[in-house]
């Protein structure tokens, strides 16, 4: 049996700037926070791999302080889930390479169980998920809506699996899937197999350096792509 958890930006699906750019524009309605052309722009912050709560926290804290950032913190975040579901359009979403055909084969899979790891809201993730119709595969996950802390979600989202089917997964009957250097190492303490793809913002070789278990350079080889998950 196996539990496959994926991540969602940068390894299913590519939603544009579109998240950035909502986030920014909660950010400016709940703060009056705008980006600045210093390390803290918006447009160039690293948002690969961490929690939506964890890039506001850095994006703001520090400018507005640690107090204001928490007390406004909750209203930010519906803010930006409804900027997200207002601007962002079916043509702004783009499946990666590989991955319809990919889904479509681990769900015929009678061993498989998918599942949901991202740093991304609960609401946030079910928003880019619909246009390309991936939110049936899906029953279930961890998100950052759970915890803020990206390292706490792996234990949740197998927690979950096991609420949901019944089944108890362990060690490398879980597979990670991700784009980041968070998802290759978030899942070590549960000595889970890791698969990271090359199609977001972290170089190959940045991922390699990881050392996970199997890296692709993204999935548009389906049978190579399923080899190096259920291996």
């Amino acid at each position: 049996m196996r539990l496959v958890l994926f991540d969602i930006d940068g390894t299913l699906l590519s939603a544009g700037r579109v998240a950035r750019e909502s986030i920014l524009a909660a950010l400016e309605r709940a703060y009056g926070w705008k980006a600045g052309p210093d390390h803290q722009d918006g447009r160039r912050h690293d948002f690969s791999g961490k929690t939506d709560p964890q890039i506001v926290r850095e994006l703001v804290a520090e400018a507005l302080g640690r107090e204001r950032c928490e007390e406004v913190l909750p209203h930010a975040l519906d803010l930006y889930l409804d900027e997200l579901e207002r601007r962002l359009l079916p043509g702004s979403v783009v499946p990666k390479p590989g991955i319809p055909q990919l889904l479509a084969r681990l769900e015929a899979e009678p061993t498989v169980t998918l599942g949901l790891l991202t740093g991304n809201l609960e609401r946030g993730a079910r928003i880019k998920l619909a246009p390309p119709c991936f939110n049936d595969y899906f029953p279930f996950g961890a998100f950052g809506s759970d915890s803020a802390d990206r390292y706490e979600l792996p234990e949740l989202a197998v927690r979950r699996a096991r609420e949901t089917t019944g089944r108890t997964f362990e060690g490398k009957s879980i597979v990670i899937v991700g784009d980041s250097i968070h998802d290759v190492a978030c899942g070590r303490s549960l000595g889970v197999r890791a698969v990271a793809v090359a199609t977001g913002p972290t170089a190959a070789e940045t991922l390699a350096a990881q050392r996970p278990d199997a890296l692709l350079p993204d999935c548009s080889d389906v049978d190579g792509a399923l080899e190096a998950i259920l291996a």
